[in-house]
């Protein structure tokens, strides 16, 4: 009966090793309002949080906010359709903020005056696990570029201008859109 019973752990510890997807490192391409992709974010989970390494280009020279937004949508030009800042906790906006900061807020990036910016930033109260703090809860969440720095305080989104560019983090990838299979497919003439 003992065997039986740690056969049975063995077996379910196996089976939960192998159902879940590769979370880590996740690749995300970065698109501008005008849908050229400009770049790549690569997401990983570090003891310390999930570690954001962005290489972008074609941004304008100078500083500009980036924050995870609540949904895995980036419809241009103005990438509304990513909702709100990442905020689980219901926390006030802005790393400078005692109040805060969003799970979602990340210090600002500096593009250099060829518009390219790469650079290591961490999410320390995000995870890439299953989790209530987890960027790929739901359907997952999605990585935004503003045009200005953020300020650090000012709510709801710290003043950063127009969001400029957007990209979908998820476990699906890009261009694995789900399709309504009673729709004929789209072909370009």
């Amino acid at each position: 009966m003992v065997n039986k019973w740690i056969g049975t752990a063995l077996l379910l510890i196996l089976m939960a090793g192998c159902t879940g997807e590769e979370r880590s490192p996740l690749d995300t391409s970065i698109y501008n309002a005008e849908s050229d992709k400009i770049g790549t974010a690569t997401l990983k989970e570090t003891p310390e949080g999930v570690q954001v390494t962005l290489k972008v280009e074609g941004l304008e020279p100078g500083p500009h906010g980036l924050h995870i937004h609540e949904f895995p949508k980036c419809e241009p030009p103005d990438f509304q359709t990513a909702g709100n800042h990442f905020n689980p906790l219901s926390k006030d906006h802005g790393l400078m903020n005692e109040k805060g900061p969003h799970a979602g807020d990340l210090p600002n990036v500096e593009a250099d005056a060829s518009g390219m910016v790469d650079t290591e930033l961490v999410l320390p109260e995000a995870t890439l696990k299953d989790d209530q703090m987890s960027l790929l809860r739901k359907e997952g969440t999605s990585l935004v570029i503003t045009s200005e720095a953020d300020d650090g305080m000012s709510q709801p989104s710290g003043n950063s201008g127009e969001r400029v560019a957007c990209g979908k983090i998820t476990l699906k990838a890009d261009g694995d859109e789900a399709s309504d299979p009673t729709e004929p497919d789209k072909k370009e003439e």
